[in-house]
Formats: C-alpha cells, structure tokens, sequence
C-alpha cells in the first residue's frame, strides 16, 4: 500500500523557489549537410550546442508541429530525405535519458551510423533540402514570482509562461547535469516532498504540450491530490 505524501500549503520552504524564463537567440552554425552521410560527419564535429538546439529545444519550439517526430534530426531524415526507417529510430531519442550531451551526440551517431551501414545507398544520395546547424544563446530572464511553499508554488505555475515551464523542466536537465528538473529538485530538497517530486519528473513530455505539463505538475501539487 502506497504512503500517501502530504503536507500543508503554508509550510515554508528551507530556500524559495524562483520562477525563471529564457529568450533563445538563434545562431545559424557554418555546418550543414546535404545528404545522411555529410549529417553524420557533422553530427560528429559540430558545437554541443547544436546538438542541443536539435533536440531539446526542439520540444519548445515544434510541440506537436511536426508530429511524430519529436527532434530536428528525425524530421529532416523523413521530410528531406525520404528515410522513414532512420526517422523513426531518431525520433525515439528520449532526451529524459540523457544528462551529457556527449552521450546524446553518441547516440545519434549510432543510430545514423547503423542505418548507412544496412542502407549504404542512402548515404549520398541528395536530400531535397539541406539541414542548417543551428544553436541558441539562453538569456535567463528573472519573473517576478516567487514561492516560499507548496501554495505559492502552485500559484507561480499558474501564472508563469510556457518558456519558463521549459526553462525548469526540460532544459534544466541537462543545465543541471542531473535527470530531474528544477521543480522536483526544490521539492525534495526544499520541502521534503521526495515522492511528488518523483511523480512529477515521470510526466511524459512526448504526449504532452508544455501547456499540459504545467497541468500535470498542477495536478500533483494541488492540496487534493498529493497522495503518492
């Protein structure tokens, strides 16, 4: 039987949790490639940002646009390049996996890798346009909301946007070096919370919109349903 988790909404943090957004300046890179094999190389050689403006921005940036196809690299190999086989192994990255961009940029070269090597005739062949590495400078942008416990956190989500959502959620995985996010990390280490802090860094970011991750965290933190 599970032990339910509960706790006052007055109850004061030991730290209090600032709510951050974040502005991303597009820099457009001196890479690209015009086929799978020139992506490769690039994949191998090209800024760790670049790595991350495809993937993990992407779920800020393409939420459900391009659907199916949760980062850049997957919907370029099915749009440009016809391989829906590479696309669809590209696409089940889960950027939740990974807290070293090393180890993300490995995986994408592994997947590319083996797929050339069981299609070798797809390496060169043109892709109908070419894939532009691209990266982003992040300006933290402070918000004016603040929370000193659980009531005013749950105000501070209602009320911030869906780019600081990202912010704490998404990004900070890999800011942070830690497969969590900002949220669960000030509940456990703030208020003690270890259990809804687990429940919230389990929802899934590929079925949802930023827009309903706010809800689902709304859903765990709310004084009526906080049973573990």
């Amino acid at each position: 039987m599970a032990t339910a988790e509960i706790v006052p909404t007055t109850r004061w943090a030991r730290s209090p949790f600032y709510f951050n957004s974040a502005a991303h300046l597009l820099r457009i890179g001196r890479q690209r490639a015009t086929n799978l094999n020139e992506l490769l190389e690039a994949v191998k050689s090209c800024p760790e940002d670049s790595i991350f403006q495809h993937t993990f921005q992407t779920l800020q940036e393409h939420h459900f646009i391009r659907e199916g196809f949760s980062n850049d690299f997957a919907h370029w190999a099915f749009a440009a390049c016809n391989e829906v086989g590479l696309a669809e192994r590209l696409s089940s990255l889960d950027v939740r996996e990974f807290t070293s961009i090393k180890v993300l940029r490995e995986r994408i070269i592994s997947i590319v890798g083996d797929y050339l090597k069981k299609n070798p005739r797809s390496a060169d062949r043109a892709a109908l346009e070419p894939f532009y590495f691209c990266a982003s400078d992040t300006v933290v942008v402070p918000t004016p909301f603040v929370a000193r416990n659980l009531q005013e956190f749950a105000e501070g989500l209602q009320k911030v946007s869906i780019h600081a959502i990202h912010y704490h959620f998404i990004e900070a995985r890999l800011r942070l070096k830690l497969n969590s996010n900002d949220f669960s990390v000030w509940l456990d280490e703030e208020l003690d919370l270890g259990l809804m802090a687990d429940k919230i860094n389990r929802i899934d970011i590929y079925t949802s919109t930023l827009q309903d991750v706010r809800r689902a965290i709304l859903r765990v933190v709310q004084p009526t349903a906080m049973a573990a």
